[in-house]
């Protein structure tokens, strides 16, 4: 997990469902996915206590997104990275990305072994700086 070569395939795709963004700016999971949405990443916020974030529409879970989704990143805590990937697994998700000490390798095998790029405990962000502007 976490190889380099799989973190360049997945900022080759275009389409970002953001488990857990937050509405509130400040949080990393609302500023990560707008840094990607400035970055010309198509951004899907899946949060079922919202219906928009930040000017976005939001979605209650992946199944509810009316699109193909390339990449699920997660903000949610390491309990519930099983129910994510399978779910993940089931709407034909091209990867998974853990944010920063989301962890869990169970999950991560069983995506992995279901042909899904996997990233766990890392920032897209911070990788996708360190790729393309460091």
């Amino acid at each position: 997990m976490n190889k380099s070569e799989d973190i360049q395939k997945i900022f080759e795709m275009n389409t970002i469902a953001v488990v857990g963004m937050s509405p509130k700016p400040e949080r990393p999971s609302n500023y990560v996915a707008m840094y990607m949405k400035e970055k010309g990443y198509t951004i899907y916020p899946v949060n079922p206590g919202h219906d928009k974030i930040s000017g976005i529409d939001c979605y209650p879970d992946l199944k509810s997104i009316p699109d193909s989704i390339d990449v699920v990143d997660i903000f949610r805590r390491s309990e519930f990275i099983p129910l994510i990937v399978d779910s993940a697994i089931s709407i034909c998700a091209k990867a998974i990305w853990m944010q920063d000490t989301v962890i869990h390798e169970e999950a991560s095998q069983k995506a992995e072994d279901a042909g899904l790029l996997v990233v766990m405990d890392d920032c897209m962000l911070r990788q996708h700086q360190k790729l393309f502007y460091i």
